[in-house]
């Protein structure tokens, strides 16, 4: 064994370079002789200033992060693809949408938004939805989140929200979530939160992965046409795997056993080749639409349901590589609003007019450089031509004389190389000439003025499942307000929206009589008929694909059950897990032993879209009072899902408490093969909601 000297030189562990590429070097490109010590006056003196070694690296090293991002802190990026399925060439001029087939390289960035980098995956909040195209007129950042509307309609507050739902700065708590009087206080004082309010509360805030949610572009769009005619748009990425959230006990018990959950999934997705893939639909109408529509379509806080105008499909986006480094690529990579190419445009929507100007000036304050361009993960794949120079980290600067436009440099025969670049008015971005015009004020439209009416629809187009869900979630935020005004205040807002939510509130919060209504600036429209498209449930994806199937196995388990639950999973595009006692699996039935992915203490049923359970009847007696057997079986049934069985586990199921209350939701599969293709197909809806209990109509 080498002796702590021979270790200080980098001697018995020091591996010779097997060639030039294999030396280390400063960043400076110096070949390092010694990275274990730094210089010293003697093998007991004391460390030189002049190390430049030494320094360079803890330099590095003191500076290696950066400012995290205010809000979307917690993000996880992958590399990807879009690809045109429909032209639209009588919308836009955009190149992106012009030729069938193309290709268009990307990155998306998921994030959850009030959290810190540390915070847990599935916190409840708003997951981010940004995706960069790299086109070969520029980059097109679609900046948006898997709710369709937001919190206020003028981006002046957006400070003062933000302050709201971060952690209270008196106390530095609490971390990504919203239950807390900050928050609650802010929102109950702007009626204009209520819409996403009703998102919030509902299960799109705790998605089972980023595969299975959707996306929006949150605001109303400008597409132009090469003849110069312009039709408003909304975007909207709808997964190929459907939708699917989890329930709020099992988000907890979740964090808990994986805070990086999400990051987790995506990963193991892509790694093993079942790349997720949305399809991207665009909601287009024109003016005659806008000006005849109930709201304004320049609000934020609104959407335009489905069933009004249809969301039609032009492309697919598929993501298919992970980073080959999470600093480089999903921490530096830096999306704005406004980078957008000819044939798409803005519109005057308040909040997205703030949001671009916001952008830019964040980048500069994260990557400490106008030059955030010159990152590979920021530079569009496309020429740059242009004479900005110099500035902080410049990497390229333009070549020649020529570093101001207009200049008479160059000649007839190489014009460019030495003047530089022109604009071209035939090719170049132009905005839509739309018309501008009025006296300067602070105000807020008049059509801005309904906050209740959308919030409704969203509610009464739930199913009574997500309702209940729903009300717990308000329940239980708004017990976490110290205040009991706030409390009441936001009840008051309740009742414009439904009088039986505001009830089923007020009865948890045990207000004794409901309050007052808040007074509305304008009366909610209350005949909005239902919009199905709004609610996940009726949403999902009708098959086990892309899911996770986790089976618990131990000593005697049958092995021909174990191979068709298997078997029926897999051949259904799903995934399968082993769980066992031990990390090295279990002796089956015929002898074999099948190694294990999880020991049960870390693969708790919480991590599975459905679950198995399929030992000897000794084996159920032996872990029928071990917890972590107990709460595998008993929290599969809390969270309503789909459990397999072989009747042998009787005893592990009776401690659980779950054996006389087993109901459609689990399937006997000791039959075999056709049993675990009955339990697969049920599995397609996800939960067997009927164990739930909820109101009835």
């Amino acid at each position: 064994m080498p002796n702590e000297f021979e270790l200080s030189k980098g001697g018995a562990n020091h591996q010779k370079p097997k060639g030039d590429d294999d030396i280390m070097t400063t960043a400076q490109g110096h070949p390092v002789a010694d990275d274990q010590n730094w210089l010293s006056a003697g093998p007991r003196g004391a460390q030189l200033l002049e190390d430049h070694i030494a320094r360079e690296k803890i330099f590095h090293f003191d500076h290696e992060r950066i400012p995290e991002r205010v809000v979307h802190a917690r993000g996880y990026g992958v590399h990807g693809h879009f690809e045109l399925k429909k032209a639209i060439p009588e919308y836009s001029r955009a190149a992106i949408f012009n030729e069938v087939g193309e290709k268009t390289p990307t990155f998306t960035r998921f994030s959850t938004v009030a959290g810190n980098k540390g915070s847990p995956d599935l916190a409840r909040d708003v997951r981010g939805f940004a995706t960069k195209f790299y086109t070969k007129e520029g980059n097109w950042d679609l900046v948006g989140n898997n709710i369709p509307v937001f919190f206020i309609q003028d981006a002046i507050k957006f400070p003062d929200l933000i302050h709201a739902a971060k952690p209270a700065p008196d106390r530095g708590f609490p971390q990504a979530q919203t239950a807390h009087d900050n928050f609650w206080d802010f929102v109950s004082l702007s009626p204009e939160s209520m819409n996403m309010i009703m998102w919030i509360m509902s299960d799109r805030t705790i998605p089972r992965s980023f595969r299975f949610m959707e996306g929006f572009g949150v605001h109303t769009f400008r597409l132009v046409s090469e003849k110069g005619e312009s039709h408003f748009v909304k975007f909207h990425w709808k997964p190929k795997l459907g939708l699917q959230s989890v329930v709020w006990n099992e988000a907890l018990k979740v964090n808990g056993m994986d805070p990086d959950f999400h990051r987790r999934d995506m990963w193991d997705a892509i790694e093993a080749g079942d790349f997720p893939q949305w399809d991207l639909g665009i909601q287009v109408f024109d003016e005659n639409f806008a000006e005849q529509f109930e709201f304004d379509v320049l609000d934020a806080t609104k959407i335009i349901p489905e069933e009004r105008v249809p969301v039609e499909i032009i492309g697919t986006l598929t993501l298919d590589a992970n980073v080959d480094n999470f600093f480089a690529e999903t921490e530096q990579v830096a999306f704005c609003t406004q980078n957008i190419v000819p044939g798409i445009d803005h519109s005057d929507d308040p909040l997205l007019q703030g949001r671009n100007f916001s952008y830019l000036d964040t980048q500069l304050k994260r990557l400490g450089s106008p030059n955030f361009t010159h990152i590979p993960i920021n530079a569009p794949k496309c020429p740059v031509r242009h004479f900005q120079q110099d500035g902080h980290m410049a990497m390229t600067n333009p070549k020649g004389r020529a570093n101001y436009e207009p200049n008479s440099w160059g000649d007839t025969n190489n014009p460019i190389e030495q003047r530089g670049p022109r604009a071209c008015p035939t090719r170049g971005f132009e905005s839509y000439r739309a018309e501008v015009s009025g006296p300067k004020m602070r105000t807020r439209s008049e059509t801005f003025a309904d906050h209740y009416s959308q919030a409704r629809q969203f509610y009464i187009s739930q199913t009574p499942v997500e309702q209940t869900h729903m009300a717990n979630a308000l329940t239980f935020e708004l017990s976490k307000c110290d205040r009991a005004d706030i409390r009441e205040r936001m009840v008051g807002h309740l009742r414009h929206i439904d009088e039986g939510l505001a009830q089923e509130v007020a009865d948890g919060l045990g207000l004794l009589e409901l309050p007052d209504k808040v007074p509305a600036a304008r009366d909610p429209i209350t005949d909005l008929p239902e919009s199905p498209a709004l609610s996940i449930i009726r949403n999902g994806p009708g098959s086990f694909r892309g899911r996770k199937l986790g089976i618990y196995i131990a000593e005697g388990g049958d092995a021909e059950v174990i191979k068709a639950l298997k078997n029926a999973a897999e051949g259904n595009g799903g995934i399968v897990e082993i769980v066992a006692p031990h990390i090295g699996g279990a002796k089956l039935s015929d002898g074999s032993t099948m190694a294990a992915d999880e020991k049960i203490d870390g693969g708790p049923s919480v991590a599975y879209d459905a679950v198995a359970v399929v030992m000897s009847e000794r084996s159920a007696r032996r872990y029928n009072t071990d917890k972590p057997s107990i709460d595998f079986v008993n929290d599969a049934f809390a969270h309503a899902k789909f459990v397999a069985y072989v009747p042998a586990v009787q005893p592990l199921f009776e401690t659980a408490g779950v054996w006389d209350w087993m109901d459609d939701g689990f399937v006997d599969v000791s039959t075999g093969k056709d049993a675990a293709n009955d339990f697969i197909g049920r599995c397609g809806s996800l939960r067997f909601w009927d164990r739930e209990s909820v109101k009835q109509d």
